[in-house]
Protein backbone atom coordinates (compact mmCIF):
# COMPACT_ATOMS: atom_id res chain seq x y z
CA UNK A 1 0.00 0.00 0.00
CA UNK A 2 1.63 3.84 -0.63
CA UNK A 3 1.75 6.24 2.20
CA UNK A 4 -1.89 7.74 0.35
CA UNK A 5 -3.38 4.91 1.00
CA UNK A 6 -2.48 4.28 4.55
CA UNK A 7 -3.65 7.63 4.95
CA UNK A 8 -7.02 7.39 3.58
CA UNK A 9 -7.57 3.73 5.71
CA UNK A 10 -6.38 5.74 8.91
CA UNK A 11 -8.62 8.48 8.05
CA UNK A 12 -11.91 6.21 7.89
CA UNK A 13 -10.26 4.16 11.46
CA UNK A 14 -10.33 7.87 12.98
CA UNK A 15 -13.87 8.74 11.67
CA UNK A 16 -14.93 5.50 12.89
CA UNK A 17 -13.65 5.63 16.67
CA UNK A 18 -14.88 9.31 16.82
CA UNK A 19 -18.30 8.50 15.64
CA UNK A 20 -18.29 5.25 18.36
CA UNK A 21 -16.74 7.32 21.17
CA UNK A 22 -19.36 10.10 20.47
CA UNK A 23 -22.04 7.51 21.30
CA UNK A 24 -20.70 5.98 24.02
CA UNK A 25 -20.77 9.53 25.08
CA UNK A 26 -24.23 10.01 24.52
CA UNK A 27 -25.02 6.69 25.81
CA UNK A 28 -23.14 7.45 29.15
CA UNK A 29 -25.29 10.86 29.24
CA UNK A 30 -28.66 9.24 28.36
CA UNK A 31 -28.04 6.92 31.18
CA UNK A 32 -26.85 8.97 34.07
CA UNK A 33 -30.15 10.53 33.20
CA UNK A 34 -32.43 7.77 33.10
CA UNK A 35 -31.26 5.28 34.98
CA UNK A 36 -33.23 4.89 38.32
CA UNK A 37 -31.05 4.48 41.51
CA UNK A 38 -27.48 5.75 42.49
CA UNK A 39 -25.37 2.52 41.41
CA UNK A 40 -26.74 2.20 37.89
CA UNK A 41 -26.41 6.28 36.97
CA UNK A 42 -22.57 5.65 38.57
CA UNK A 43 -22.11 2.72 36.20
CA UNK A 44 -23.67 4.80 32.95
CA UNK A 45 -21.55 7.66 33.91
CA UNK A 46 -18.20 6.09 34.24
CA UNK A 47 -17.85 2.84 32.12
CA UNK A 48 -19.40 3.51 28.75
CA UNK A 49 -17.90 7.38 29.31
CA UNK A 50 -14.33 6.15 29.59
CA UNK A 51 -14.64 4.07 26.98
CA UNK A 52 -15.88 6.95 24.41
CA UNK A 53 -13.37 8.87 25.60
CA UNK A 54 -10.38 6.74 24.78
CA UNK A 55 -12.13 6.09 21.26
CA UNK A 56 -12.25 9.93 20.75
CA UNK A 57 -9.02 9.82 21.42
CA UNK A 58 -7.83 7.38 19.22
CA UNK A 59 -9.36 8.73 16.93
CA UNK A 60 -8.14 11.98 17.40
CA UNK A 61 -4.41 10.46 17.58
CA UNK A 62 -5.00 8.47 14.08
CA UNK A 63 -6.10 11.84 12.89
CA UNK A 64 -3.38 14.32 13.86
CA UNK A 65 -0.25 11.25 13.71
CA UNK A 66 1.69 13.67 15.45
CA UNK A 67 4.65 12.48 18.54
CA UNK A 68 3.57 15.05 20.86
CA UNK A 69 0.02 14.92 20.57
CA UNK A 70 -0.29 11.47 20.33
CA UNK A 71 1.47 10.99 23.80
CA UNK A 72 -0.46 13.68 25.47
CA UNK A 73 -3.53 12.15 23.87
CA UNK A 74 -2.22 9.07 25.51
CA UNK A 75 -1.40 10.86 28.84
CA UNK A 76 -5.46 12.02 29.15
CA UNK A 77 -6.71 8.16 28.21
CA UNK A 78 -4.40 6.64 31.24
CA UNK A 79 -4.99 9.64 33.97
CA UNK A 80 -9.29 8.97 32.98
CA UNK A 81 -8.63 5.55 32.87
CA UNK A 82 -6.85 5.46 36.63
CA UNK A 83 -9.27 8.37 37.62
CA UNK A 84 -12.66 7.30 36.91
CA UNK A 85 -12.81 3.71 38.82
CA UNK A 86 -11.17 5.42 41.66
CA UNK A 87 -13.96 8.43 41.83
CA UNK A 88 -16.75 5.71 40.99
CA UNK A 89 -15.73 3.80 43.97
CA UNK A 90 -15.85 7.02 46.39
CA UNK A 91 -18.88 8.20 44.88
CA UNK A 92 -20.33 4.45 45.47
CA UNK A 93 -19.27 4.15 49.28
CA UNK A 94 -21.05 7.93 50.15
CA UNK A 95 -24.28 7.31 48.44
CA UNK A 96 -24.09 4.15 50.61
CA UNK A 97 -23.19 5.71 53.47
CA UNK A 98 -25.70 8.38 53.27
CA UNK A 99 -28.60 6.00 52.54
CA UNK A 100 -28.71 6.71 48.94
CA UNK A 101 -28.57 3.04 47.42
CA UNK A 102 -31.77 1.05 47.13
CA UNK A 103 -30.93 -1.94 49.41
CA UNK A 104 -33.80 -4.12 47.49
CA UNK A 105 -31.59 -4.12 44.40
CA UNK A 106 -27.84 -5.60 45.97
CA UNK A 107 -27.51 -8.93 45.14
CA UNK A 108 -24.90 -8.69 47.37
CA UNK A 109 -23.83 -6.81 50.69
CA UNK A 110 -20.20 -7.18 51.91
CA UNK A 111 -20.07 -3.41 52.63
CA UNK A 112 -23.15 -3.27 55.15
CA UNK A 113 -21.55 -6.25 57.07
CA UNK A 114 -17.80 -4.50 56.69
CA UNK A 115 -19.34 -1.41 58.20
CA UNK A 116 -21.53 -2.83 61.49
CA UNK A 117 -18.05 -4.68 62.06
CA UNK A 118 -16.51 -1.44 62.09
CA UNK A 119 -18.84 0.30 64.39
CA UNK A 120 -18.52 -2.69 67.09
CA UNK A 121 -15.12 -2.52 67.04
CA UNK A 122 -15.32 1.48 67.45
CA UNK A 123 -17.46 1.09 70.45
CA UNK A 124 -14.71 -0.89 72.15
CA UNK A 125 -16.51 -4.40 71.55
CA UNK A 126 -14.96 -7.54 69.78
CA UNK A 127 -15.62 -7.66 65.71
CA UNK A 128 -17.95 -10.95 64.85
Amino acid sequence: MTQDQWTTVADVVSAVCLLGGAFFALAAGVGALRFPDLLSRMHAATKPQVLGLVLVLVGLALRLREGGAVWALVLVAVFQMLTAPVAAHMVGRAGFRTGKVRQDLLVVDELSRDLAATRQTDEGGRPD
